[in-house]
């Protein structure tokens, strides 16, 4: 589906920044489609020829190791995605997968570093949007490996509700095993300590749902770790 990107009310912040003329130029050069739930947006191994952007629903980042498949990170629209890809090694380094209908925008490689070259406003905002990926990723990487059990699903739930659904009442949209990936742990034990949230009062589960009770506990199981 082509696009009229002077019109796109979810443009990045890079966006924002070029002239009417590179506006016009970006929409030329880019198509929108949309990925049902469990759909592959992006492979690992395969050669890349446009820049992803996710503009609505949420995916997860995937990456294949030497034995087993590791999820990165749960990414909510807007963002862009492999843009590590655009300014390394034209070989998608990872997987990114649909975790709910979601709509991409796919963007030419040449337009895009065109215009990452000729403004500099637009590769500044670029550049913060990769180093805040890299953070969060080393951030995680410390959670993962430093935090116990408790502290972990706490990490989990306190992104859920605060930063992807901004609520207190919220889907999960990965399952126990997915989360359990995420956070380096079987769904076993993402279970039992979910169902010990529930019976110390700190949530309530009602299917994939889930509704946080006491979130200062939740906050300072996530702080203890």
């Amino acid at each position: 589906m082509k696009t009229d990107c002077k019109l796109c009310k979810i443009k990045s912040e890079a966006a924002s920044k070029l002239s009417d003329s590179e506006i016009e130029q970006l929409s030329s050069n880019c198509i929108l489609v949309q990925f049902q739930k469990n759909d592959s947006i992006i492979r690992q191994g395969t050669f890349s020829t446009n820049v992803a952007y996710l503009c609505n629903g949420l995916s997860k980042v995937h990456i294949t190791g030497p034995y087993h498949e590791q999820i990165v990170r749960v990414v909510q629209a807007p963002s862009y995605l492999g843009l590590p890809t655009t300014f390394g090694d034209k070989v998608n380094q990872y997987s990114v997968t649909a975790i709910n209908t979601a709509e991409v925008c796919f963007i030419d490689m040449a337009t895009f570093k065109s215009l990452f070259m000729n403004n500099s406003q637009f590769a500044y905002e670029i550049m913060m949007e990769v180093c805040r990926n890299e953070l969060e990723v080393f951030y995680r990487c410390a959670n993962r490996t430093q935090k116990q059990m408790r502290g972990k699903i706490a990490d989990v739930l306190l992104e859920f509700s605060n930063k992807i659904f901004n609520s207190d009442v919220f889907i999960i949209p990965l399952t126990q095993e997915e989360v359990g990936n995420l956070i380096d742990a079987t769904r076993e034990s993402v279970s039992r300590v979910l169902t010990e949230f529930e019976e110390d009062g700190i949530i309530s589960v009602n299917g994939h749902e889930i509704q946080i009770q006491d979130m200062d506990k939740l906050h300072l199981i996530s702080s203890k770790g």
